[in-house]
């Protein structure tokens, strides 16, 4: 198994969202987070003088998936997140050992 982060704009959410949901894939966590990649920040007027913000608001997306399954929905992530504008994100897969359902106790691996 494998977890995908997926790193995108605020305003992709509601696109990957319905990209993975027709993926097949409904289980997520979702959360807010703040960073900075090539862009470096940017520079904003305010009163009349520039302002640097330094870290940019993003999304974190995590879901764990079959490695079968990590292409397809990378490919989903990609198309629904894409602006074609610096910013746009990054995608991290990493190696998943166990996975439990806390309710039940059902475990994957």
């Amino acid at each position: 198994m494998k977890m995908i982060k997926a790193i995108i704009r605020p305003e992709r959410l509601e696109f990957v969202k319905k990209a993975l949901e027709n993926q097949g894939q409904y289980g997520m966590t979702v959360m807010p987070v703040e960073g900075r990649g090539d862009q470096k920040g940017i520079s904003l007027q305010y009163r009349g003088g520039a302002i640097i913000v330094d870290l940019i608001p993003k999304v974190q997306i995590e879901v764990v998936v079959k490695d079968a399954d990590v292409d397809r929905l990378i490919n989903a992530i990609c198309e629904a997140a894409k602006t074609g504008k610096i910013g746009d994100g990054r995608i991290f897969v990493l190696p998943v050992e166990r996975s439990i359902k806390v309710r039940t106790g059902e475990q994957e691996s």
